[in-house]
């Protein structure tokens, strides 16, 4: 993401990482890390790995010194929960 900042008459772009939605450190190669562990799972099993990634920053939220953003990464994570589990639905059907 780039961010436009002005100032002193000047416009600056500020390359802005998003620690929540696509960390740098998962994205390296040409596969985001979060498609190659769903492609190496049945659709009942990544649902638990996206079950249990929500609960672990749901669980240390108040104990980090980030809070908001392991909120948002537990909302990260319930919201693939969310997309698997209609997929898996609607494939059922």
């Amino acid at each position: 993401m780039v961010r436009h900042i002005s100032g002193s008459n000047l416009l600056h772009e500020v390359a802005v990482t998003d620690a929540v939605e696509q960390p740098p450190h998962y994205n390296t190669g040409s596969i985001e890390c979060i498609t190659a562990i769903e492609a190496s799972m049945s659709s009942l099993e990544f649902q638990g790995y996206c079950k249990a990634n929500c609960l672990k920053y749901l669980w240390r939220y108040r104990y980090k010194n980030k809070p908001l953003e392991d909120l948002k990464k537990a909302q990260w994570y319930l919201n693939r929960l969310i997309a698997s589990t209609r997929e898996h639905e609607e494939n059922e059907s």
